[in-house]
């Protein structure tokens, strides 16, 4: 018996083993995650997954990291690990990665170690510094962290990963526009011409200039040009030309903005007085792009500078240029007149200072990352069919019902519109900085398109909301410290941002700045068949000013407890089959723009000159030609009365998009929201939540003051109390499990 029960107990061994090996095999090809975080921050999005299981052409990932790195770099590899392996469960064959051991000090764990490095740096990943903290000290190293993707003969590369946030988006985006920057170049017909302007005269100033390499230049932007050539399937080509040689091109250097240099007779007459041109222009079709070469820096005491570009720097800028210039991105909209601000802030030849608090920059930098930017003018001619949104920011001048229109049927035919609206406008000019302080006084601002929102159902209040949720500013020791209440700033928390639409979920906290209240009348939009949703709002604590606005903080302060104080609705979308605003009306006519050149003050009527228009007379008989009346001739243009399904976004601040509060890496919580709300209406919800669900903020909810209290008493005296309850529970337990074990043997 005892013989057979070690033989049972053997097998049941051997088949304890098959078994384990068995589910290590099946876990080698079996593939299964739980992710239990609420957006899902350790699960591939379905846009991830779509980008990589299309691929249509081989595509690898070089990852260069540095083994052995101290927290959290450590953390940040083993997530790219995770995060590239979970990438190649969804894709198709054509998806690759590999890494690379890269010591900066130039040793590896292998004899190819130098090799490794040689070929980050050709990719041009470079190392960076990083902090560690070893034996209670602070110390800096060298490090790798930086991958390349290569896809086809195009690369993209992110040089530095020094955190996990957003590195899915980053990822996926930088897949998507490989893929379609190949597309971009395979329907170029003609080429794409770099030309290299630098005058043959710099070369005798380069060493007064500290540019001893300028005379080497052109070489090397030609070998650079035919490198980048190779991954752009043939559609560049180099020319060199020389203003010293050619003086024609003086007129183009001045149109296209390229930096040129005059200077005096130097050195004792051994240099002569003389000027010179340098700069690179990038030009396709009706299209030119330039981009600068030489810098200019001014340096305290020591006086002007002069720095030449790098060479990697050049590459890079050249690779964007041609970029921007194929339309690799879908289009967005952008109205660049009726008083907009403008999207590129101040010239740079400007003397004004080149930030500006108007600036849009920051929106249009990120907005070009997925997306090319497309400036709209009303004046100019209808709104293109091109792209499925338009922004409209901030308008100050007047539409006329012309323009107007324009805008009432592109909505009519299904697009959509992002309106950023301003209902009051200062009239004097604001303070600089982050979050300036305004002391002018406030003006309505009427354009005419308010008439157009309201026939829609929604109205931009003319006021500001003020709240006690605010954004709290540091003062200065200089004027007694502690913080100030920005009333005019209001803090979004999570509670009031809707969670209706998946491009929202994300969005924990937002800061408004300087926006008034967005209303709509019920009525006209269920008579219209139109559904309106609340994005944001401000808090219970929040309030109005009206008619007399000033927003200098030392002015402001809350009203009284039993005044009108409510959440206000600061931002709303409106959607559906529109009615036109023009529906049973006869279409606006256009505008005659006037000139600006002023007429001679003679007796000859310029009526009677408009009227007709005379042929030169011979010696029989003068010729006059009648003129045609072309309002004979009828057009079939007719107006979409009732418009396809669309969407308008509507918020009471331009200064949502301004540089004051979008970061320039699109981090932040207003950022990405509004980045979310372009990729809504491009039809692009899908990048949208992948975006803003590794948002980090995840802000607390507010208690009232009496689950505060309870919360402080429960930590203070529940928690012994809860100690001693559970210390007689098994006290008691115990005591009646010996009375049983006493009873049984009694």
């Amino acid at each position: 018996m005892a013989k057979q029960t070690t033989s049972t107990n053997r097998i049941k061994f051997l088949a304890y083993i098959v078994l384990i090996i068995l589910v290590n095999i099946a876990g080698m090809t079996l593939f299964a995650r739980l992710d239990l975080t609420e957006n899902k921050m350790y699960s591939l999005s379905d846009v991830s997954k779509t980008v990589v299981k299309t691929l249509s052409e081989p595509l690898t990932i070089h990852v260069f990291f540095t083994k052995n790195l101290p927290a959290p770099h450590n953390s940040t590899e083993r997530y790219l690990h995770d995060l590239l392996e979970e990438y190649a469960i969804y894709a198709s064959s054509n998806f690759n990665y590999r890494f690379y051991d890269v010591n900066p000090n130039g040793a590896g764990s292998g004899a190819g170690a130098e090799e490794t490095q040689r070929l980050a740096e050709t990719y041009g990943i470079n190392p960076v510094q990083i902090q560690a903290i070893e034996n209670d000290e602070i110390k800096f190293q060298r490090a790798y962290m930086g991958l390349v993707i290569v896809h086809g003969d195009l690369v993209e590369k992110i040089p530095a990963i020094t955190m996990t946030d957003g590195l899915e988006y980053k990822l996926t985006t930088a897949m998507q526009k490989l893929n379609n920057k190949i597309s971009a170049l395979l329907r170029v017909k003609d080429k794409i011409q770099v030309r290299l302007i630098q005058s043959s005269s710099l070369d005798q100033i380069a060493p007064y200039m500290g540019l001893k390499d300028l005379p080497r230049l052109p070489s090397e932007v030609e070998s650079l040009v035919k490198k980048l050539n190779g991954r752009m399937y043939d559609r560049l080509v180099f020319e060199r030309v020389d203003p010293s040689v050619d003086p024609g091109l003086n007129s183009e250097i001045e149109t296209q903005h390229i930096m040129s240099l005059k200077w005096p007779e130097l050195d004792s007459g051994k240099v002569a007085a003389g000027t010179g041109a340098i700069g690179i222009l990038i030009r396709h079709s009706d299209k030119t792009i330039s981009i600068p070469l030489l810098q200019v820096i001014q340096i305290p005491i020591i006086g002007t500078q002069y720095q030449l570009s790098e060479l990697s720097a050049i590459e890079t800028a050249i690779n964007d240029q041609v970029e921007a210039m194929i339309d690799i991105n879908e289009d967005i909209g952008y109205l660049a007149d009726h008083g907009t601000p403008g999207l590129y802030g101040p010239s740079p030849m400007a003397p004004m200072p080149r930030q500006s608090p108007d600036s849009l920059e920051t929106f249009r930098s990120l907005a070009e990352k997925n997306y090319t930017v497309r400036e709209v003018k009303l004046k100019d001619g209808v709104i293109p069919d091109s792209f499925n949104a338009l922004v409209i920011a901030g308008p100050k001048e007047p539409f006329s019902d012309y323009a107007l229109f324009q805008i009432d049927q592109y909505l009519m035919k299904g697009k959509n519109l992002a309106i950023f609206y301003d209902t009051i406008q200062e009239s004097a000019a604001p303070m600089q900085g982050m979050f300036q302080q305004p002391t002018g006084q406030y003006v309505p601002v009427n354009t005419g398109l308010e008439k157009l929102l309201e026939h829609y159902g929604a109205t931009v209040q003319p006021s500001i909301v003020m709240d006690e949720n605010c954004f709290k500013q540091q003062v200065s020791q200089q004027m007694g410290g502690g913080e100030r209440s920005l009333y005019f700033a209001p803090m979004i928390k999570n509670e009031n941002i809707s969670k209706d639409f998946p491009f929202m979920k994300g969005i924990r906290g937002l800061v408004a700045y300087k926006i008034s209240p967005v209303t709509v009348d019920a009525e006209k939009i269920k008579a219209n068949g139109l559904q309106s949703s609340v994005l944001f709002r401000s808090s219970e604590k929040s309030w109005e000013m009206r008619d007399h606005i000033n927003l200098n903080p030392m002015m402001i302060s809350p009203p009284s407890p039993g005044s009108d104080k409510a959440s206000r609705n600061l931002a709303m979308m409106i959607s559906g089959e529109f009615p036109s605003y023009f529906a049973g009306k006869p279409i606006p006519e256009k505008p005659i723009e006037q000139k600006d050149d002023k007429t001679d003050d003679t007796d000859e009527s310029p009526t009677d000159s408009d009227q007709t228009t005379k042929a030169p007379e011979t010696d029989n008989q003068p010729v006059t030609k009648p003129e045609i009346d072309l309002s004979q001739i009828k057009g079939d243009k007719k107006i979409i009365e009732k418009g396809r399904p669309g969407k308008i976004i509507l918020v009471g601040s331009s200064e949502m998009l301004k540089d004051i509060i979008l970061d320039e890496e699109g981090r932040s919580p207003n950022a990405v929201w509004v980045m979310n709300v372009l990729d809504y209406l491009n039809n692009r919800e899908n990048t949208a939540v992948m975006r803003s669900k590794e948002q980090r903020l995840n802000p607390l909810t507010d208690a009232g003051p009496m689950v505060k209290t309870a919360i402080k008493v429960f930590n203070t005296i529940g928690l012994s109390i809860l100690v001693i309850l559970s210390g007689l529970v098994v006290y008691f337990r115990r005591s009646a499990r010996k009375r049983k074990i006493q009873a049984m043997f009694a």
